[in-house]
Protein backbone atom coordinates (compact mmCIF):
# COMPACT_ATOMS: atom_id res chain seq x y z
CA UNK A 1 0.00 0.00 0.00
CA UNK A 2 1.31 2.99 -0.77
CA UNK A 3 2.32 5.94 1.63
CA UNK A 4 -0.45 8.45 1.46
CA UNK A 5 1.71 11.25 2.54
CA UNK A 6 4.66 10.20 -0.26
CA UNK A 7 3.82 13.98 -1.92
CA UNK A 8 4.59 15.75 1.52
CA UNK A 9 8.24 14.16 1.58
CA UNK A 10 10.90 16.14 0.45
CA UNK A 11 14.69 16.48 1.34
CA UNK A 12 14.75 19.30 4.49
CA UNK A 13 16.59 21.93 3.93
CA UNK A 14 17.98 22.22 7.42
CA UNK A 15 19.06 18.55 7.74
CA UNK A 16 19.08 17.83 4.07
CA UNK A 17 17.12 14.16 4.91
CA UNK A 18 14.26 12.83 2.98
CA UNK A 19 11.34 13.60 5.07
CA UNK A 20 7.58 14.08 5.89
CA UNK A 21 7.36 17.65 4.67
CA UNK A 22 5.93 20.21 7.97
CA UNK A 23 6.55 23.88 6.96
CA UNK A 24 8.90 26.25 5.26
CA UNK A 25 10.41 23.02 3.36
CA UNK A 26 11.44 21.92 6.84
CA UNK A 27 10.98 18.61 8.57
CA UNK A 28 8.96 18.27 11.62
CA UNK A 29 12.34 18.46 14.12
CA UNK A 30 14.30 21.08 12.21
CA UNK A 31 11.33 23.31 12.13
CA UNK A 32 10.14 23.14 16.32
CA UNK A 33 14.07 23.79 16.29
CA UNK A 34 13.80 27.38 14.96
CA UNK A 35 11.09 28.44 17.88
CA UNK A 36 13.34 29.90 20.85
CA UNK A 37 9.63 31.58 22.44
CA UNK A 38 10.08 34.75 23.52
CA UNK A 39 12.58 35.74 27.38
CA UNK A 40 10.04 37.43 29.50
CA UNK A 41 9.83 38.84 32.84
CA UNK A 42 7.98 35.80 34.84
CA UNK A 43 4.60 37.46 36.59
CA UNK A 44 4.54 35.58 39.59
CA UNK A 45 8.52 34.53 40.37
CA UNK A 46 10.34 37.76 38.73
CA UNK A 47 12.97 35.91 36.56
CA UNK A 48 13.66 36.11 32.76
CA UNK A 49 12.62 32.61 31.35
CA UNK A 50 10.86 31.30 28.17
CA UNK A 51 6.79 32.69 27.89
CA UNK A 52 4.54 30.39 28.50
CA UNK A 53 1.17 31.71 28.83
CA UNK A 54 -0.18 35.30 30.35
CA UNK A 55 3.14 36.77 31.23
CA UNK A 56 3.99 33.65 33.33
CA UNK A 57 7.29 30.83 32.71
CA UNK A 58 6.22 27.45 31.70
CA UNK A 59 6.33 25.98 36.04
CA UNK A 60 4.19 29.32 37.32
CA UNK A 61 1.75 28.80 34.43
CA UNK A 62 1.02 25.55 35.64
CA UNK A 63 0.89 26.36 39.17
CA UNK A 64 -1.29 29.68 38.44
CA UNK A 65 -3.26 28.99 35.38
CA UNK A 66 -4.04 24.94 35.54
CA UNK A 67 -3.24 23.84 39.03
CA UNK A 68 -6.78 23.56 40.15
CA UNK A 69 -7.58 20.57 36.83
CA UNK A 70 -4.16 19.04 37.99
CA UNK A 71 -5.77 19.01 42.02
CA UNK A 72 -9.47 18.14 40.53
CA UNK A 73 -7.66 15.06 39.07
CA UNK A 74 -5.44 14.00 42.23
CA UNK A 75 -8.40 13.93 44.43
CA UNK A 76 -10.44 12.35 42.42
CA UNK A 77 -7.80 9.74 41.91
CA UNK A 78 -7.12 9.47 45.50
CA UNK A 79 -10.13 9.76 47.36
CA UNK A 80 -12.84 9.03 44.99
CA UNK A 81 -14.14 12.61 45.89
CA UNK A 82 -15.02 15.93 43.44
CA UNK A 83 -13.12 19.28 44.54
CA UNK A 84 -15.92 20.21 45.66
CA UNK A 85 -16.63 16.98 48.22
CA UNK A 86 -12.92 17.45 49.23
CA UNK A 87 -13.04 21.06 50.43
CA UNK A 88 -15.97 19.99 52.45
CA UNK A 89 -14.33 17.57 54.26
CA UNK A 90 -11.27 18.68 54.41
CA UNK A 91 -12.47 22.05 56.59
CA UNK A 92 -10.96 21.38 60.06
CA UNK A 93 -9.11 18.50 61.74
CA UNK A 94 -11.83 16.15 63.41
CA UNK A 95 -9.92 15.78 66.37
CA UNK A 96 -8.30 19.45 67.17
CA UNK A 97 -10.62 21.66 65.01
CA UNK A 98 -6.99 23.06 63.13
CA UNK A 99 -8.13 24.67 60.02
CA UNK A 100 -5.01 25.63 58.25
CA UNK A 101 -3.91 22.03 56.45
CA UNK A 102 -6.25 19.51 56.73
CA UNK A 103 -6.11 16.21 54.34
CA UNK A 104 -8.00 13.14 54.51
CA UNK A 105 -6.79 9.54 56.09
CA UNK A 106 -8.35 6.13 55.07
CA UNK A 107 -9.34 5.15 58.42
CA UNK A 108 -8.99 1.26 57.67
CA UNK A 109 -5.39 2.56 55.33
CA UNK A 110 -6.87 0.84 52.55
CA UNK A 111 -6.59 2.91 49.64
CA UNK A 112 -8.81 1.40 47.44
CA UNK A 113 -11.56 1.35 50.05
CA UNK A 114 -12.99 5.62 49.52
CA UNK A 115 -16.36 5.12 51.42
CA UNK A 116 -17.09 7.98 52.98
CA UNK A 117 -17.36 6.55 56.53
CA UNK A 118 -13.02 5.36 55.56
CA UNK A 119 -11.99 8.74 55.11
CA UNK A 120 -10.81 10.61 58.49
CA UNK A 121 -10.03 14.53 57.91
CA UNK A 122 -6.43 14.84 59.84
CA UNK A 123 -4.24 17.82 60.57
CA UNK A 124 -0.62 16.44 60.02
CA UNK A 125 0.01 16.31 63.64
CA UNK A 126 -2.72 13.51 64.44
CA UNK A 127 -2.18 11.66 60.82
CA UNK A 128 1.76 11.27 61.73
CA UNK A 129 0.52 10.27 65.53
CA UNK A 130 -2.36 7.52 63.73
CA UNK A 131 0.98 6.11 61.97
CA UNK A 132 3.26 6.21 64.70
CA UNK A 133 2.37 2.92 66.71
CA UNK A 134 2.97 5.22 70.52
CA UNK A 135 -0.11 6.99 69.59
CA UNK A 136 -2.12 4.75 67.57
CA UNK A 137 -4.71 3.56 70.23
CA UNK A 138 -5.09 7.16 71.62
CA UNK A 139 -6.16 8.91 68.13
CA UNK A 140 -8.07 5.67 67.14
CA UNK A 141 -10.08 6.58 70.53
CA UNK A 142 -10.27 9.88 70.22
CA UNK A 143 -11.80 9.83 66.88
CA UNK A 144 -13.99 7.21 67.86
CA UNK A 145 -14.82 9.76 70.29
CA UNK A 146 -16.31 12.30 67.50
CA UNK A 147 -18.75 9.78 65.90
CA UNK A 148 -20.92 12.08 65.50
CA UNK A 149 -19.31 14.52 64.80
CA UNK A 150 -18.25 12.44 61.81
CA UNK A 151 -21.55 11.56 60.99
CA UNK A 152 -23.04 15.01 60.66
CA UNK A 153 -19.69 15.33 58.04
CA UNK A 154 -20.65 12.67 55.99
CA UNK A 155 -24.55 13.82 55.99
CA UNK A 156 -23.41 17.65 54.70
CA UNK A 157 -20.94 16.30 51.97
Amino acid sequence: MPNPNQDRIVKCLNCKEDKEHHGKGLCYTCYRKQWKGRIVKCKNCGEMKRHHAKGYCDYCAVKKLYYHIVQRAGYKKSFGLSLDKYKLMTQKCIICGFKEIVDLHHFDENNKNNNLSNLIPLCPNHHKMFHDQRYRDEIISQIKNKKEELTLLYKRV
